[in-house]
């Protein structure tokens, strides 16, 4: 029976060990995915920290107020918040070395052993209890505990532009969400606009033919237009759709989540940019957060250069200690107890001087100083791609002005066009081609001039991120 209970304490143990190594394991073959399932429960995805702020399905949102709620929601500024909070505790802990270490300690020891004495080993026994305070501080090192500091302060001052540029992302990202979600309405307004009026001709074409004055080739022509204008309208119904899930992931939100936001119409359209391209770029130089991090970073590394050089120095510390030191002792023959206590102290200045360590000193500050060009080369290439960055959005948005100004007028250009041949078809003085050719051209116009405005709003958002504005304006 014990011989039965072992064999099966055996093979458990040995399926067990199977089915752990199968799930660390890497997948035996290709062309089958990996089996999962015993890691489903332990990957899967955990319920959010933070409880999401609540919208308002009756309020229409204005930008800033949701811009608001995006940096408030979305997980990445709290990432680069606690990172920029974990870079401030190692300027502490950098500080910290420049000031004395005291502790204190309380040691006990019994110790039993013989003494020769006479023509004999006499057993003694003694017992010691020593409580001490220690003192360990550094007097002096060249400045070599100073450059950390001064890394340390760098890196928070990198992490810090770094938590700035999270924000600026963040408001860029609500930005373009919200003025997709624009687009995606204006063109559902556009499209509801355009099946009426594709109805309207319908009813008139139909009208015409009830008095003899259309064929039906122009009815089914004037319902095939309406047909198309349904199926545009249905195709802007679903981008809306898709574009409201859009903004509010960026907003940290379920997609689910209800809310309303302003029409583009509503929103009034710049005429001009206030900068010159040299301004823009001279700004986004100064002002962006991910070029001024990169900044802090090569002053970091200049600091960790110098800190590598001050290890050929030497370095003059103070050690020491001070306490009571109370014995109790016991010898076999001699009569009675010995318990003296007396104050112990011990205090040494050391003046130490590493004369070769097999070039270990030599290969950080050649570490060190590759790390420093290698941030000074970052810089260099991140200058010139802000440059760039900047040029082709400051570009882009004159462009857009351009278009805005052109779909205006095309829009302007096509609605009378329309009026004006409804009007004739009615007094049947234009087929019904011509018509439903100025309808479909009247939709083409509508939609373009809602493409151009949320072109130009997107463009400027977009030249404003990258000159760095995002962080300092204030959103419409």
């Amino acid at each position: 029976m014990c011989c039965f209970r072992g064999r099966a304490v055996i093979i458990l143990c040995k399926l067990f060990a199977e089915s752990a190594l199968s799930a660390q394991n890497a997948p035996a073959i290709p062309d089958h995915p990996w089996n999962a399932s015993l890691a489903k429960p332990s990957f899967k995805a955990p319920q959010r920290l933070y409880a999401a702020s609540a919208l308002d399905p009756a309020k229409i949102y204005t930008l800033s107020e949701l811009v608001n709620i995006g940096e408030e929601n979305n997980p990445e500024t709290r990432v680069a918040w606690q990172n920029a909070k974990a870079r401030a505790a190692d300027v502490g802990i950098a500080q910290s070395t420049l000031y004395p270490t005291l502790s204190a300690s309380a040691l006990a020891r019994s110790t039993r052993f013989g003494m020769f004495y006479g023509t004999s080993f006499e057993q003694q026994t003694i017992e010691t209890f020593s409580p001490v305070f220690l003192l360990d501080y550094i007097i002096f090192d060249f400045g070599q505990r100073s450059e950390r500091v001064a890394a340390s302060r760098s890196n928070l001052l990198a992490a810090n532009f770094h938590f700035n540029d999270a924000h600026r992302k963040i408001i860029f990202q609500v930005m373009q969400a919200y003025y997709q979600l624009l687009d995606s309405k204006g063109q559902q307004d556009a499209a509801e606009a355009d099946l009426e009026n594709a109805l309207t001709v319908q009813q008139a074409t139909e009208d015409r033919l009830q008095h003899g004055l259309a064929t039906l080739p122009d009815l089914l022509e004037a319902r095939n237009a309406a047909a198309h204008a349904d199926y545009v309208l249905q195709a802007a119904i679903g981008a809306t759709e898709i574009a409201h899930g859009d903004l509010a992931t960026a907003l940290g939100v379920p997609p689910t989540a209800q809310f309303q936001v302003e029409s583009i119409r509503g929103i009034r359209m710049p005429d001009r940019i206030d900068d010159t391209v040299e301004t823009s770029i001279d700004k986004a130089l100064s002002q962006r957060p991910d070029l001024i991090r990169r900044v802090a970073e090569l002053r970091a590394a200049e600091a960790e250069v110098k800190a590598a050089r001050r290890n050929y120095s030497p370095v003059l510390s103070i050690d020491g200690h001070f306490g009571l030191d109370r014995s109790y002792g016991v010898q076999v023959h001699l009569p009675g107890v010995y318990s003296p206590t007396i104050k112990t102290w011990d205090a040494e200045i050391s003046l130490t001087w590493t004369l070769f360590d097999g070039l270990a000193r030599e290969k950080r500050v050649a570490e060190a100083q590759a790390n420093r060009k290698q941030a000074v080369a970052a810089v260099d290439s991140l200058r010139d791609q802000v440059e760039n960055q900047v040029w082709s959005a400051y570009t882009t948005a004159r462009t857009a002005f351009r278009q805005q100004r052109a779909a205006t007028a095309l829009l302007a250009a096509a609605t009378e066009s329309y009026n004006a041949a409804l009007k004739s078809y009615n007094y049947g003085l234009r087929t019904e081609i011509n018509v439903v050719a100025a309808q479909r051209a009247l939709a083409d116009a509508r939609a373009a001039d809602v493409n151009a405005r949320t072109q130009l709003l997107t463009a400027l958002a977009a030249l404003s991120y990258q000159t760095g504005e995002l962080l300092y304006a204030r959103h419409p």
